[in-house]
Parts: structure tokens; C-alpha cells; sequence
């Protein structure tokens, strides 16, 4: 797995957060790789672009 930095306005690292709190997700970095995950899945994997087909686990092949 990459390390990616990024910068995150503050009121998305609270909401972040918030959830994480709230037992929704185990951890920030894990919050943040399912919406990048599902945001691909939207708009790539399911469209059938670039050939990706969606797995099991949301990974592109």
C-alpha cells in the first residue's frame, strides 16, 4: 500500500472523525480509503472505463 498525503479542509477531518467516534469506521485512514474506493466504483469501475471491473473487494484489475 502508498503512503498519499493529502490536505483536508478542517470541518472534513472533523466529520472524519466524527464517524470514526461514532463506531461507523475503525480509523481515519480507513474512513477515507472506502470513499475513494466508493467514489472509483461510481465513477469508473462500474461505467466500464478504461476496461476496470469491480471485485469482491472494490479492487480494479
Amino acid at each position: 500500500m502508498r503512503l498519499i498525503a493529502v490536505h483536508l479542509p478542517e470541518k472534513i477531518v472533523e466529520d472524519i472523525e466524527r464517524l470514526v467516534q461514532n463506531g461507523r469506521y475503525p480509523n481515519r485512514s480507513e474512513t477515507i480509503r472506502i470513499a475513494i474506493r466508493d467514489l472509483l466504483k461510481r465513477e469508473l469501475w462500474e461505467r466500464g472505463n478504461a476496461g476496470l471491473r469491480v471485485h469482491s473487494e472494490g479492487n480494479a484489475q
